[in-house]
């Protein structure tokens, strides 16, 4: 069953039925998409500081910005994955091991062992 709201990280919930999409936020025309949307005050900045590995589209225009990844919200929304209380320890090793999975992916990451 698709819960009634998501946690996109640090208890900040959006509607599920509101989503249209979940995107990547490392490409520069998604970063273009994030400084309009911030601009033109529509986005909501969900990140607590952190770097921002999604975007959540609504409906009427509105984007969020994540500090989790769309893999990780698609699971929430999806019911495959208990959504933690945010800024519970789970959440805060979650989004630590997916930052050194991100990294490790990156051309040209080295392996410090």
């Amino acid at each position: 069953m698709t819960p009634i709201v998501l946690n996109v990280g640090f208890y900040n919930f959006v509607a599920s039925s509101k989503i249209l999409a979940l995107i990547r936020s490392d490409s520069a025309p998604m970063r273009r998409v994030v400084q309009e949307a911030r601009k033109s005050g529509t986005l909501i900045d969900a990140t607590q500081g952190r770097k921002t590995k999604s975007v959540v589209f609504l409906e009427g225009g509105v984007a969020v910005a994540s500090a989790l990844s769309q893999e990780t919200l698609a699971r929430r929304l999806g019911g495959k994955e208990q959504q933690p209380l945010a800024g519970t320890p789970e959440e805060d090793a979650m989004v630590k091991r997916e930052q050194v999975e991100a990294d490790t992916d990156r051309p040209g990451a080295t392996d410090d062992h």
